[in-house]
């Protein structure tokens, strides 16, 4: 916990003055048309500059030449099957990435679409695991005025007209639209979950307008922050002093982005809801056999607002009204034909042709007068479905139904209930954006890096097993929940096993679960014949375990390592990203806990070739935990990176411990720790094979065997080492609270003998070498070396050193890989060398990475060194998010050079800033926890000591078959 008086009150760097005029801001001061004072700001003219990516060295593609023809094939391959692989390094988008990105719209979980700060609909991530970039610009907002009986009219698209979406194709088409917006006088402010775009005297200077976009991303509201929908509230101001015709038009293709309008078979229809929400319906026929989605666009008619609709226009004029008629016939009426609401379902469109919708809400201004005009947009995909033939309903359907249709509904929710989310969401932020002891840059940058929450590819999904489709015949089209396409997989390929031991899922299953999940491995047991392994029988694969119904069921989570890498909850950058949902969505972090838990305990023994060095293994070991669930077939198919066999990695079993341990401290939840225990115990002993000298700390293998899997590691280092003296302390602490006595002691002997090997063979007076090897780089100063303390102070342990060697090391890793990089603006670089130059080993160690960064600043902050953990946060906010930056706003990456240039844009491990604000506001079972050294109570008998010294442990990887009876029931 931070002391008051220690943080410097800081002037407001983004004042919205300095965007705004105050007048205007007095003017639109009324229902929540004002921008927040803190908030990360632009004006609609600035320039969205292409980004620099970052690029090897001469000799870094020498090294990894092997590997890139290897990733090569592989991708080959992949594509073969009409699948992307997880990191295709070679196929670069269409639309080249600008600083052009804006809050996203939409809950969590239910596919995503992103808004540019300029207003383009862009980011397209409907389909898992897709994502098309490109700006779809037939959806836009625009505005007509007419003023003195028509005399004067003022038409305009709200959105500068030097997109580099917009092109020329057709006279007929949206180049015919009037884009007569400069964006000089017009500014977008952003606080996710919200964003306000204030057009000030734009495009007529006698009305002051803000577009207040709301999407439902509300903490710990499990209902309302999976729904796929968001509001945009426009308030107008008249200064003028004549009355004023506004007509407000909201235009909308029936596209998911990129050329899925080509497929054809899309089409329109109008509809009328209840409480004056009417609109258009856009179905739209997905390409590969994906589910369909349904867009619903409308506007919310009352006393002052009338709307009307125009359910289908073309960009050509063939078959349909073209944009320019449609346009012209806003401009001269300012609103469309009543009776376009009778019109019905349109004729489904040919291929190649796009087909659009219009929803117009016209009202009067008085003189000196205002007005609130609401359109809301929802999208409608009940069924996610997997490329290897999975499909899931979305958490959503569990509330709206599985009809697409639903969108109707979805959209007059969020019209007649977007005000209840607002209050909730100031509920939520004001404590923060109120405490003048905090910075002004990190109050809004802690909630705006919340966007990947929604952008980042989430699936969020009932927690019901999948239904499959079954493809007996070439024409059969049903499917089954809990069933799977016996055709997917080969008999000799489903070589997967389970424990007897499961981890409940938030409790109990029903009768109806148990058979669900019988008749699921029923099936799925088809593919397989009774055969046997190694003398192990291999009958069932891993089951997909039911949610618990009632309460406490909040279903199923995903959410992608980046959108360059395609890999779900990979669990290495979880570690850092999790202190998000821990703070926010405390019951989806301890449901993925839960599936790891369960991870930890299968083994899948399906070939893999691991693409760093062409060897092969087996795709799931047991007891190690995998580096991701999966990216085709997600619990099913875990482990889809295979660079390197991540079965070998040092750092994935210690974080999931460590993470276990956390949530369990933070959430004071002892049924949960009861059912993770198994899988603790299991992946803690797995952890002893890599122990090899006995002396009670694992050793590193020579190869990058961790989450900087291009840097190379050699005996003890610094990073796992102390990873796992703090898995040891929390398993040895966990142990104790739940009454393992035997394996309390256990951990705790190892942790003492660990503890004393680790600080003789690396601490070096100032810091921790980066391994007790004798490579170039073994005294290196990694950024990252004390993670491992880190979740202890996080998790209300006793440190692991001495307080002065903590404070120590954190003071050179900020004097060091902080200071002596552009003078601390630019984040914390991963490795520096004792002389004070960046650490060109390879490429991530001379890379800065925005988590780490945030991580290594909120380690400070537990240590008491506010100045120096502000400081060093601060530099992702100037690199990333300030005017001089780069930017990355809201596309924040893994990381970048010390030229600025980015590495893995919308990348989860950011998301760690969280990390400070836990560091600055603990969990109240953190808190309240009694100030006793749980370590200290742990008696260790001396038949144990004599046990412990006495365990020869194997120079190889044991049978993984077999493991302490605390952790398994088998009987092998």
């Amino acid at each position: 916990m931070v002391s008051g008086h220690i943080f410097h009150c800081r002037r407001n760097s983004w004042p919205a003055e300095e965007y705004v005029g105050r007048t205007a801001l007095q003017l639109l001061d009324f229902d929540g048309g004002a921008p927040p004072e803190q908030a990360w700001r632009r004006k609609l003219n600035s320039h969205a500059n292409l980004l620099k990516e970052f690029s090897v060295t001469f000799m870094e593609a020498m090294r990894m030449m092997s590997l890139g023809l290897r990733l090569w094939s592989y991708v080959r391959e992949e594509a073969s099957h009409g699948r992307k692989a997880p990191i295709d390094p070679f196929t670069k988008e269409r639309c080249r990435p600008s600083a052009s990105q804006g809050v996203p719209l939409g809950g969590m979980g239910s596919g995503s679409i992103s808004r540019g700060f300029r207003g383009e609909f862009k980011n397209w991530h409907i389909i898992p695991g897709l994502c098309e970039s490109a700006p779809v610009m037939e959806n836009q907002f625009s505005i007509f005025v007419s003023r003195d009986g028509g005399n004067k009219k003022y038409s305009s698209v709200l959105a500068p007209g030097h997109h580099e979406g917009l092109k020329k194709n057709s006279d007929s088409g949206i180049s015919s639209w009037d884009w007569n917006l400069s964006g000089q006088h017009s500014t977008y402010h952003a606080l996710f979950p919200r964003a306000w775009t204030v057009y000030d005297g734009e495009p007529d200077p006698d009305l002051k307008i803000s577009c207040r976009q709301i999407s439902p991303f509300i903490p710990h509201d499990y209902k309302d922050s999976s729904l796929p929908t968001s509001v945009f509230v426009y308030t107008l101001v008249n200064t003028g002093k004549d009355r004023a015709k506004v007509s407000l038009l909201m235009t909308w293709a029936n596209s998911i982005g990129g050329f899925s309008h080509n497929s054809g078979g899309h089409y329109n229809e109008p509809f009328i809801a209840e409480d004056g929400v009417s609109g258009v319906l856009l179905h739209h026929k997905t390409a590969k056999d994906n589910p369909p989605v349904t867009f619903a666009v409308a506007a919310c008619e009352t006393q002052n607002v009338n709307v009307t609709v125009l359910p289908v226009f073309g960009l050509t004029g063939e078959n349909h009204v073209s944009a320019k008629e449609m346009w012209n016939t806003i401009v001269q009426n300012g609103n469309f034909n009543q009776e376009n609401f009778t019109a019905g379902p349109s004729m489904p469109s040919s291929p190649g042709q796009k087909l659009c919708a219009a929803v117009s809400a016209s009202t009067w201004v008085e003189p000196h007068g205002r007005c609130t005009v609401a359109f809301a947009l929802a999208w409608s995909s009940p069924k996610v479905k997997f490329q290897k033939g999975c499909t899931y309903n979305r958490r959503y359907t569990q509330f709206y139904g599985t009809s697409e249709r639903s969108a109707v509904n979805l959209v007059h929710d969020a019209l007649t209930k977007y005000k209840l989310w607002e209050e909730e969401i100031e509920k939520w932020q004001n404590p923060i954006l109120k405490d003048e002891r905090l910075p002004e840059w990190y109050k809004f940058t802690l909630f705006n890096e919340l966007y990947f929450l929604v952008a980042g590819g989430t699936v969020w999904t009932d927690g019901q097993p999948p239904a499959i489709d079954e493809k007996a015949s070439p024409g059969s089209k049903s499917s089954k929940r809990g069933a799977k396409d016996t055709k997917t997989e080969s008999v000799k390929d489903s070589h997967v096993s389970m424990t007897a031991e499961l981890v409940p899922d938030s409790g109990h299953m029903t009768n109806g679960d148990e058979r669900s999940v019988s008749k699921f491995a029923a099936v799925h047991g088809s593919q397989m014949q009774e055969q046997t392994n190694g003398g192990l029988k291999l009958e069932e694969p891993i089951p997909y375990l039911i949610s618990k119904d009632g309460p406490e069921n909040v279903g199923k989570f995903l959410y992608l390592e980046g959108v360059e890498y395609i890999m779900w909850n990979t669990y290495d950058v979880h570690f850092y990203a999790s202190f998000a949902l821990l703070d926010l969505f405390p019951k989806i972090e301890l449901s993925i806990q839960r599936d790891f838990a369960n991870a930890v305990l299968y083994e899948d023994r399906r070939k893999v070739k691991f693409l760093a060095d062409g060897t092969s293994g087996i795709r799931k070991v047991k007891g190690a935990v995998p580096h991701d669930l999966g990216t085709h077939d997600p619990w099913h198919e875990m482990n889809a990176y295979n660079i390197h066999d991540t079965s070998k990695w040092k750092d994935l079993n210690p974080k999931f411990v460590l993470q276990i341990y956390r949530d369990f401290a933070a959430t004071g939840d002892m049924q949960f720790g009861r059912d993770v225990w198994p899988a603790v115990c299991a992946a803690m002993d797995y952890m002893d094979q890599f122990d090899r000298d006995r002396d009670g700390l694992i050793e590193n293998d020579g190869f990058p065997d961790q989450t900087y899997d291009a840097w190379t590691v050699h005996g003890i280092s610094a990073y796992c080492g102390c990873l796992w003296l703090a898995a040891l302390q929390a398993a040895a602490t966990m142990a104790h609270r739940l009454g393992d006595r035997q394996f309390a002691e256990k951990y705790k002997l190892k942790f003492i003998k660990a503890k004393a090997v680790y600080e003789a063979k690396l601490w070096n007076g100032s810091y921790f070498n980066y391994d007790s090897g004798t490579s170039s780089n073994s005294r290196s100063i990694q950024a990252d070396q004390l993670a491992g303390q880190w979740y202890t102070a996080s998790s209300g342990l006793p440190p692991l050193f001495d307080g002065h060697k903590i404070r120590t090391a954190l003071q050179k890793i900020f004097e060091f890989n902080v200071m002596k990089v552009k003078g601390g603006r630019m984040g914390a670089v991963n490795g520096m060398t004792p002389k004070g130059k960046v650490d060109e080993t390879c490429m991530q160690s001379r890379e800065i990475w925005t988590g780490v960064t945030y991580a290594v600043a909120a380690n400070m902050l537990l240590h008491g060194m506010e100045h120096q953990g502000f400081t060093t946060a601060e530099g992702i906010f100037i690199g990333g998010w300030s005017e001089e930056g780069y930017g990355y706003w809201f596309q924040t990456p893994e990381g970048w050079t010390t030229d600025g240039h980015y590495r893995a844009l919308v990348y989860m491990r950011p998301l760690a800033i969280w990390a400070i604000q836990y560091a600055l506001s603990p969990p109240k079972a953190i808190l309240e926890a009694p100030k006793v050294n749980l370590m200290d109570r742990i008696h260790i008998s001396p038949h144990m000591a004599r046990a412990i010294s006495e365990i020869s442990i194997r120079k190889i990887a044991p049978d993984n078959r077999c493991f302490p009876t605390s952790a398994f029931k088998c009987e092998c």
